[in-house]
């Protein structure tokens, strides 16, 4: 999970939270530091690679323009 995930994933709990007045969602924000590991970031398998060939298509253009 990146930092992005993670203060995103924060934020939607807090939303919950106050919109719910959930008992969870508070114990997760204040003891934060010890639930954000447990926390795991799902995609489909063919989305991650449609990420990372385009990861690996700009490092080609990149390299191709002498690593401007």
């Amino acid at each position: 999970m990146t930092r992005f995930d993670a203060i995103r994933l924060k934020q939607l709990i807090e939303q919950h939270r106050h919109y719910t007045n959930s008992p969870v969602a508070k114990n997760i924000l204040e003891n934060w530091a010890e639930y954000l590991p447990q926390f795991v970031k799902i995609m489909p398998v063919e989305y991650r690679r449609a990420l990372l060939e385009m990861q690996q298509e700009q490092q080609l253009k990149k390299t191709a323009m002498g690593g401007r």
